[in-house]
C-alpha cells in the first residue's frame, strides 16, 4: 500500500479500518486517549524490529481503537500547523509538508487493513464498523478546510513560476487535482451534504464487506457421504471431513466456496447433483434474503455514489473515477468491453457445442447447465489435447513454484536475491517471510508470503504494503502477497492448480512494483498509479510461470524430483487458449455490470438489484446462461467492498499493455537481465511519479497495440482460436 495521493488513501481507508474506544473530542475532530492507554501500545511507535518490521507478536485488537484516536489526533494537528501558517505558501511549507504528515496514522491504518483482510474476527469488525465513518470524517475535515486548499490553489495558479522539478510539478497539480475531486471548490451547504454522503459510504462498505465473509462461510455445502465425493483428491475429502468436524457435523463433509461464481471443484465432482448444489449456492450469495443479504446494500452504496458524483460536477460515479484513470471516460470503456463481447460470447456458444457432443455421446440425457460446465471442459480438454489439468498438480508444489519458480524467475529477470527469515514475527503460522536483496547485495526489501485461506480471510488474492519507500522518509518496502489456496491434511503437500501458479506469478508482479519504485514523494511509492494501469505489471509477471527455463526449473515432481514430461507441457502449452471463450465471457459480464451500476445517475438507480442486474446482462450481450458474471453483484467485492468500483475493466485494459510487453519480451531474448533492468528503469520503479502512460512509451518505444490481445484471448478470428 502506497502513502497515496491523500484521497486515494482517506477513501481507501474509510472502508477498511475502524475503532471502538470511548473517548472526548479535541481539536480538528479527532479523539485524545490518556497517556496511560498510549504507553506500551506497539502501534504508536515505530518497530524496533530489523527494518521497522511490524511487531505482530505484540499487537493486540485492543491497541488499534486508542492508536487510531491518537493518529487522527496528531495528524489534525500537523494539518492545521500547515493550513494556519502564516507564512505565504511554498512548496516546501505546503506539499512538502502534506507528505510528511500523517505518518503515525499511515502506520495504524495498513496495519490494521491488511490484517483485518488477512486475520479478521468479530472484534477487529466491530472496530472497521465503528471507525469507518470517523475515518470519513477526518479525511473530509483535511480536503474541505478551505484555508487549507486556498495555500494550494496559490501555488497551483503560481506553478508555471516555481521552477519546480518534473516530480515535484506533478506531486503539486495531484494535489490540486485531489482536493478539487473532494469537494474543495463546494458551497458550505454543499460540502456537508458531501460529508453526510461519505459517512454512510463508510457505513456500508464494511457491512457489504462482512455480509460477504459470512455468507461465504454459511454457503459452505454440507454432504453426508463420502461417495458423493467421486473425483476429489483424498487430501480435498480428508480436508472436507476436518472441516464437517470443526463444526459439529462429524462423519459428514462440508464443502467450502471460494470466492468467485464458479467453485473449483465443479471441475472434478462427477456427482452432477451435487454440482449442482454446490453451484447454486455459489450464486445465491447475498441475496436469500435474511442478516447477510446484500441486495439494499449495493442499491444504496450506487445511490450515494451517484448522488455524489452530481455534486461534484459528474454526470455518474463511472466518470468521476475513470477521469484518473488511462481510460478517462466511460465512452473508452464501453468500446473496448463492446469489442470484445461478441468474439467472446461466440467463443463460448462453439465451446458448449463441443461439451454437449460429449454428454450426448455419452447418453447423458440433459442439455449442458452452469454447473455442468467445468466438468465436461476438462473432458472436452482431454479429448483434445489427451491432457487433464490434474496430470500437472504433482509437479507444481507450492515451495518449489515459490522459490524456484516465482523468485528464480526475479532472480534471473532482475539479479534480486531472496533469503527467508524466521527470525520475525508473523501473524500466522503458516505465514513465511523473506528479505530481499538487490543485485548489488543491498537489502530492497521485505516479502511477507500468505498463501493459504482461513475462514476469517477475505476471499481472492492481493497484494498490500505495510511500508513504502522514498526519499522523502526514507524506509525499506515491506510488501505482502496473498492467496487462498485449501491447506491439505497435516503431512500432505500443497499441489497447485495451474490457476494457483499463475496467481502466485501474478501477484509477485504487484510485489515487483512495490519493491522497485524509486521515487522522491511517498505520494507516488510503490503502485501508486491510475487503477487501470495498476494490474499491467503483475499481468506481465505471469509469463515467466510458463516460460521453458523457468518451469522447468520448478515443474518437478513432489516424490520423485522428477522434471515435468515435455510431452505433458506441449499439451499443457497447445491448451492455453482453451476455455477462453467462456473465461472472456465471465469477466466481461462482471466488467460490464460494474460499468451499469456505476454509469447511473441518482434518478435511474434501480429498486430491485437481481432485475437490474439480469436487464444489464441482456443489454450488453453477456446473458447467456451457461456463462454467469465472474461475480454476481450481490458478492462483487471488487466493486462494492473494496477499490474497484468503475474499474473492473482494469484487468482486460492493462492486459492489452500486458499482451504487447510480453510480445517485446519474446522478441528481445524473454529472461534476460537487460531486458529486466530496461523493464525496471523505464516501469517498475518509476511508481506514479509521472504520466504512466509515457512511462509505457519510454518503455516500449509506443503506444499498445492491441492484436497481441486479440490473438492471445482467441478473439482474433485465427482458425486456431475457433478450434
Amino acid at each position: 500500500m502506497k502513502k497515496t495521493s491523500l484521497l486515494a488513501l482517506c477513501a481507501s481507508l474509510a472502508l477498511h479500518v475502524g475503532a471502538t474506544e470511548t473517548t472526548q473530542p479535541v481539536q480538528g475532530g479527532a479523539a485524545a486517549v490518556s497517556r496511560p492507554d498510549l504507553k506500551n501500545n506497539p502501534l504508536l511507535t515505530e518497530s524496533s524490529l530489523p527494518f521497522h518490521y511490524p511487531a505482530f507478536d505484540r499487537i493486540r485488537n485492543a491497541d488499534f481503537a486508542p492508536a487510531f484516536a491518537e493518529g487522527m489526533r496528531i495528524d489534525s494537528l500537523e494539518v492545521a500547523r500547515i493550513a494556519d501558517n502564516k507564512a505565504p505558501p511554498t512548496f516546501k511549507n505546503t506539499i512538502v509538508a502534506l507528505e510528511k504528515s500523517g505518518q503515525l496514522l499511515d502506520r495504524v491504518s495498513r496495519i490494521f487493513s491488511n490484517l483485518n483482510g488477512t486475520l479478521t474476527n468479530p472484534e477487529m469488525e466491530a472496530i472497521e464498523r465503528d471507525m469507518a465513518p470517523r475515518r470519513a470524517a477526518h479525511s473530509d475535515e483535511k480536503y474541505l478546510n478551505p484555508v487549507l486548499f486556498a495555500r494550494i490553489n496559490t501555488l497551483y495558479q503560481q506553478r508555471d513560476k516555481l521552477k519546480l522539478d518534473a516530480e515535484s510539478a506533478y506531486l503539486l497539480e495531484h494535489y490540486y487535482i485531489d482536493f478539487v475531486r473532494a469537494g474543495a471548490r463546494l458551497s458550505e451547504a454543499d460540502k456537508t451534504r458531501l460529508k453526510t454522503i461519505n459517512a454512510d459510504l463508510a457505513r456500508l462498505g464494511p457491512r457489504f464487506s462482512q455480509n460477504v465473509l459470512k455468507e461465504l462461510n454459511a454457503s459452505a455445502v454440507l454432504v453426508d457421504s463420502r461417495e458423493e465425493l467421486d473425483g476429489m483428491s483424498e487430501a480435498e475429502i480428508t480436508a472436507a471431513a476436518n472441516a464437517a468436524k470443526q463444526h459439529g457435523q462429524e462423519g459428514k463433509y462440508l464443502i467450502a466456496l471460494t470466492n468467485t461464481t464458479i467453485q473449483p471443484l465443479e471441475t472434478n465432482l462427477t456427482s452432477r447433483a451435487l454440482r449442482e448444489r454446490v453451484f447454486k449456492a455459489s450464486v445465491a450469495r447475498g441475496s436469500r434474503g435474511g442478516e447477510f443479504d446484500n441486495q439494499a446494500v449495493i442499491i444504496q452504496i450506487a445511490q450515494l455514489r451517484a448522488q455524489r458524483a452530481q455534486l461534484l460536477g459528474y454526470p455518474n460515479h463511472a466518470a468521476y473515477v475513470l477521469e484518473k484513470g488511462t481510460a478517462k471516460t466511460p465512452q473508452a470503456v464501453n468500446s473496448l468491453l463492446a469489442q470484445l463481447t461478441p468474439p467472446a460470447v461466440a467463443n463460448a456458444h462453439a465451446e458448449a457445442d463441443a461439451m454437449q457432443k460429449i454428454i450426448d455421446a455419452r447418453q447423458g440425457g440433459f442439455q449442458l447447465a452452469p454447473w455442468d460446465w467445468a466438468f465436461y471442459a476438462e473432458k472436452v480438454r482431454q479429448a483434445r489435447y489427451s491432457f487433464d489439468e490434474n496430470q500437472l498438480r504433482p509437479y507444481f508444489e507450492i515451495n518449489n513454484v515459490l522459490q524456484n519458480g516465482v523468485f528464480f524467475a526475479a532472480h534471473r529477470l532482475y539479479g534480486i536475491s531472496f533469503r527467508e527469515r524466521k527470525d520475525l514475527p508473523v501473524y500466522h503460522p503458516s505465514v513465511r517471510v523473506f528479505e530481499v536483496s538487490d543485485a548489488n547485495g543491498k537489502l530492497l526489501a521485505i516479502f511477507i508470503s500468505d498463501m493459504y485461506a482461513r475462514d476469517n480471510k477475505r476471499g481472492g488474492a492481493w497484494m498490500n504494503m505495510y511500508a513504502a519507500n522514498s526519499a522523502l522518509l526514507q524506509g525499506v518496502p515491506i510488501v505482502a502477497n496473498h492467496l487462498n489456496i485449501p491447506l491439505p491434511p497435516e503431512g500432505q503437500p500443497t499441489l497447485l492448480t495451474p490457476d494457483q501458479v499463475r496467481t502466485a506469478f501474478h501477484e509477485f508482479g504487484h510485489a515487483l512494483h512495490g519493491m522497485f519504485s524509486k521515487v522522491h514523494y511517498p505520494s507516488f511509492a510503490g503502485t501508486a498509479v491510475p487503477r487501470d494501469f495498476v494490474e499491467f505489471p503483475s499481468q506481465v509477471n505471469e509469463m515467466w510461470a510458463v516460460w521453458p527455463e523457468v518451469l522447468h526449473n520448478y515443474a518437478k515432481h513432489y516424490q520423485t524430483g522428477a522434471p515435468i514430461p515435455q510431452e505433458l507441457l506441449d499439451k499443457f502449452i497447445a491448451s492455453k487458449k482453451f476455455n477462453q471463450g467462456f473465461d472472456t465471457t465471465a469477466y466481461l459480464g462482471a466488467a460490464l455490470l460494474d460499468q451499469r451500476w456505476h454509469q447511473l445517475s441518482p434518478e435511474q438507480i434501480p429498486t430491485d438489484a437481481l432485475a437490474f442486474e439480469a436487464n444489464a446482462l441482456h443489454t450488453d450481450g453477456v446473458d447467456y446462461a451457461l456463462v454467469p458474471p465472474r461475480y454476481r453483484s450481490t458478492y462483487f467485492s471488487h466493486i462494492f467492498g473494496g477499490g474497484y468500483a468503475a474499474g473492473y475493466y482494469s484487468y482486460i485494459w492493462a492486459e492489452v499493455l500486458d499482451a504487447d510487453t510480453v510480445q517485446w519480451f519474446k522478441e528481445h531474448g524473454g529472461l534476460d537481465r537487460k531486458n529486466g533492468d530496461w523493464f525496471r528503469a523505464q516501469l517498475l520503479s518509476k511508481g506514479g511519479s509521472m504520466d504512466v502512460m509515457q512511462a509505457f512509451r519510454n518503455f516500449r518505444g509506443r503506444d499498445a497495440q492491441i492484436g497481441p490481445l486479440l490473438e492471445r484471448r482467441g478473439l482474433d478470428g485465427s482458425p486456431a482460436a475457433a478450434k
